[in-house]
């Protein structure tokens, strides 16, 4: 495999890093509107008059997330020549840029137009799609399912379907988060795990039901990462991919929940915030991982079954009578 591309994907990786990191900066430090409304210059500007912090920020994720889209659309079409015979390299490298672009019309249009917090929320897990995308490219670059041998991996069709559903509600515990974060709602509750050690019961105000149910959410999330990784453990244990790869998920599914109670506990320190972003978006790229392996699986079964079905038929002429001459 070309060097270049490599080096090319492990740095559109890191950029994408960049981009989901200054997207949760700037939603943190309120610094959206540190360009006024226009875009993409800052108040109509290439060099604005009065340098502010929020427009700092601002302008940095701009100039970062222009950046890495040219990466991601050189990656993209790279990548679709070079490991285009992948069948999974298409479809990544397209959506990998889709969403990428996605994105940044959405941060776009709130910029210029305004947008409700209900679909901002959304910013956060588009660019997340994106770059597991990204990832799972840099993946098949560095042939690491090669490395496993995922050609020969066969995964239970009903451990394929909670890797899915994982992967699905995974978003929505993402979505419930940026939520919190867009609707201001992120000290609604002071206290962890409960809402206020005051008032044990149930939350009284919109924004306390909005926090405490982010962390139901995440909560479940959690136990189920557990679970499926006891499981992995019992009947999955020599296949290491599955067994360290899950071990993985439930390191950053542990440091996410950790995070998210010291983001609360510290009153919302920026440096912790970044890092609750951060390991979100490495458990989603792993559990894109396992989504990817469970494809893979699929149809190493399905190829599995045809084989068996060929090898147990009987050919065609020893079910025929022979006429006596």
């Amino acid at each position: 495999m070309n060097r270049l591309l490599k080096w090319l994907s492990v740095l559109t990786t890191i950029g994408m890093l960049f981009v989901l990191i200054g997207g949760a900066l700037v939603t943190k430090t309120e610094s959206g509107a540190g360009c006024g409304d226009s875009w993409p210059l800052c108040h109509g500007q290439l060099i604005p008059d009065e340098i502010t912090f929020e427009l700092v920020i601002e302008l940095s994720h701009r100039v970062v997330s222009g950046v890495v889209g040219i990466l991601v659309l050189a990656l993209s079409i790279w990548s679709w020549k070079a490991i285009g015979h992948i069948r999974e390299t298409k479809f990544l490298a397209f959506i990998s840029f889709f969403f990428l672009v996605l994105q940044g019309l959405i941060g776009a249009a709130a910029v210029m137009w305004g947008q409700s917090d209900l679909v901002l929320a959304l910013h956060f897990g588009i660019s997340l799609i994106s770059f597991a995308s990204v990832l799972l490219l840099t993946l098949l670059i560095f042939e690491v399912d090669k490395k496993f041998d995922a050609d020969s991996l066969v995964i239970d069709k009903r451990l394929r379907t909670q890797f899915y559903a994982i992967t699905i509600y995974s978003l929505v515990v993402v979505y419930t988060g940026a939520l919190v974060r867009h609707v201001g709602a992120s000290l609604a509750c002071p206290d962890w795990p409960v809402c206020t050690y005051n008032n044990i019961g149930l939350p009284t105000q919109m924004h306390e039901w909005i926090q405490m149910g982010h962390r139901l959410l995440a909560g479940i999330l959690f136990i189920w990462v557990l679970m499926l990784f006891v499981r992995i453990y019992k009947h999955y244990k020599h296949e290491k991919v599955l067994y360290h790869g899950w071990m993985i998920a439930l390191g950053f599914i542990s440091l996410q929940v950790i995070s998210g109670a010291i983001v609360v506990l510290s009153d919302l320190n920026l440096y912790i915030a970044l890092a609750h972003a951060l390991f979100i978006a490495c458990l989603f790229g792993v559990f894109s991982y396992f989504i990817l392996l469970s494809s893979r699986s699929n149809k190493n079964e399905m190829a599995l079954k045809t084989e068996a079905q060929n090898s147990n038929e009987e050919p065609i002429s020893s079910n025929r009578t022979v006429p006596i001459q």
